[in-house]
């Protein structure tokens, strides 16, 4: 687990989370909050699980997943601002970070992809 906890892209996502549930812990919308902190707490936990499993190939797919609930958490914030349930300079730097942790995941998943490749180059 000491790989995963020095991870930046984890650690930002698990600081996003955080933020999101404060932002949030007055909202009145109680189907959207609930939406939008579950979209935010999806990030840093597949990332967790996938960091858990014992290949390549499933970290990839939980860093998917991951991805996925970035875009999802993205276009939450988005929708939240214009129906003013977030005020607009917080939702922009919450969005700002959605898309930087998307661009950091990309990364991850194109590495272990390469090094799935690798290893399956090795054992031929």
């Amino acid at each position: 687990m000491d790989a995963l906890e020095n991870l930046d892209v984890w650690k930002r996502a698990c600081r996003l989370s955080v933020d999101l549930f404060k932002a949030f812990s007055n909202c009145r919308e109680f189907g959207y909050k609930d939406q939008i902190t579950r979209s935010a707490l999806s990030i840093p936990s597949n990332i967790a699980e996938g960091y858990e499993r014992d290949s390549f190939k499933y970290r990839v797919q939980f860093l998917k997943i991951a991805k996925g609930s970035c875009g999802e958490l993205w276009t939450q914030l988005i929708i939240g601002r214009a129906a003013g349930f977030i005020q607009a300079e917080t939702g922009k730097r919450l969005e700002q970070e959605a898309k930087e942790l998307s661009c950091m995941i990309w990364g991850l998943i194109r590495h272990f992809e390469e090094k799935q490749g690798d290893l399956a180059t090795r054992s031929s």
